[in-house]
């Protein structure tokens, strides 16, 4: 008799979008005649931008012709946007080699495949709340979770403890769901920990992009010692809207080695490196080429301009809500504002609420853990009259 994973059954019986997927059809179904305002889930609504739809256009028309066409490429990626990417890291201080960094198809396929390079007895410190990812991938290993607790009284930044031994962290900066965000210091802090504990730390960077502050760190690896304890993950779904289109990328220092089971001393970026090339065939070179153009002058512009039209959002949002007197986190360097739900609310209690009441969706902050309860994810995503008109909604309940 084939045998199935017994940890599946330890997982929740859905996931958190598809439970408000469901609700939020159920309403439309039964009052088709209203508006519904989606202000939850962080997908984008801007285009790709001209000159990386211009570029793949072009690499779509390589493939039409016998000389230039490409088969397999590299699953580690092409060299071509290897090398952007170093360019890319050296613009903002950090130094890379080529071969530290592996194309993939986004954050969170790596968030989840990379637990693949641990040993299962690994002890994981995942924060609460938390990217729901983080948490079913490792269920799904069985391995030991313990959590750092994120409240309001720490900004939703857990900081290490010394009492607390784990093997692997994963730490989201600027963070998702509550937009938090690290600074130099704390950063300095966890590298530290690490180093004592021996664990790697698993850094979540897919939003670096909406770091406006050049003191806050927009990789883990400008802190000094980060390469022999830390793993980057970084995506271009939220830095140049390829949300659709799939590509991200996850960077490996070479100088990261652990020891295995046996006392053996293995290098993480060769391991990493034998996974892609075992279970992964690689980004399709026409994605590949339109990141490429994301990381050329004119791509670093419109995107820029793009995520200037998230940050307004952002902040025609945070305005509506000091209005209203609602305590919030994040929204300056991050798409993602982390609001109390008002009147002691419960997060489901206030997403029923705006849903039902102003046709609003939310995010109950319940569903990144315990310590999301009580509050609501707002994303600054929508478009620019959606943003407006669902902020005057909730201003104008909200403010009776």
């Amino acid at each position: 008799m084939a045998l199935v994973n017994k940890n599946y059954a330890n997982l929740k019986e859905s996931y958190l979008f598809a439970d408000i997927a469901h609700k939020v059809a159920d309403f439309q179904k039964a009052n088709p005649d209203k508006k519904v305002i989606k202000m939850g889930i962080g997908d984008v609504t801007l285009p790709l931008s001209k000159v990386v739809c211009d570029a793949m256009a072009k690499a779509v028309a390589e493939m039409a012709v016998k000389e230039s066409f490409r088969g397999y490429g590299p699953e580690q990626g092409y060299d071509f946007l290897h090398d952007a990417l170093v360019k890319y890291y050296a613009s903002f201080g950090v130094e890379l080699e080529s071969t530290e960094i592996f194309i993939s198809d986004g954050a969170k396929s790596d968030c989840g495949n990379i637990t693949d390079i641990f040993d299962n007895s690994n002890t994981i410190l995942i924060p609460d709340p938390v990217y729901p990812v983080y948490l079913d991938t490792n269920v799904m290993c069985g391995r030991n979770i313990i959590y750092m607790d994120g409240t309001p009284e720490n900004n939703f930044l857990p900081m290490p403890d010394e009492n607390v031994h784990a093997d692997v962290v994963y730490l989201c900066s600027p963070n998702n769901p509550t937009g938090a965000v690290y600074n130099k210091e704390q950063l300095e802090a966890w590298v530290a920990w690490a180093k004592a504990n021996d664990a790697v730390i698993l850094f979540d960077a897919a939003y670096e992009a909406f770091v406006t502050d050049p003191a806050i760190p927009r990789s883990i690896f400008l802190i000094e010692g980060a390469k022999e304890c830390a793993i980057e993950l970084c995506s271009l779904s939220k830095t140049a809207g390829f949300t659709g289109t799939r590509c991200g990328y996850t960077v490996v220092p070479h100088a990261l080695v652990r020891k295995n089971a046996d006392g053996k001393e293995m290098s993480l970026n060769k391991m990493w490196l034998r996974r892609q090339t075992t279970k992964f065939n690689g980004v399709p070179y026409i994605i590949q080429r339109g990141a490429e153009a994301v990381f050329s002058p004119e791509g670093v512009a419109e995107c820029r301009a793009s995520i200037a039209y998230y940050q307004e959002n952002a902040r025609i949002m945070m305005e509506g809500l000091d209005k209203v007197g609602i305590k919030y986190f994040g929204g300056v360097h991050s798409p993602y504002i982390w609001l109390q739900c008002p009147n002691g609310m419960g997060s489901w209690e206030f997403f029923d609420f705006l849903l039902n009441e102003l046709a609003l969706v939310g995010t109950p902050g319940a569903g990144f853990g315990k310590n999301g309860e009580g509050y609501l994810r707002l994303t600054a995503f929508g478009s620019r009259e959606n943003t407006i008109e669902g902020i005057e909604r909730l201003v104008a309940k909200l403010g009776k």
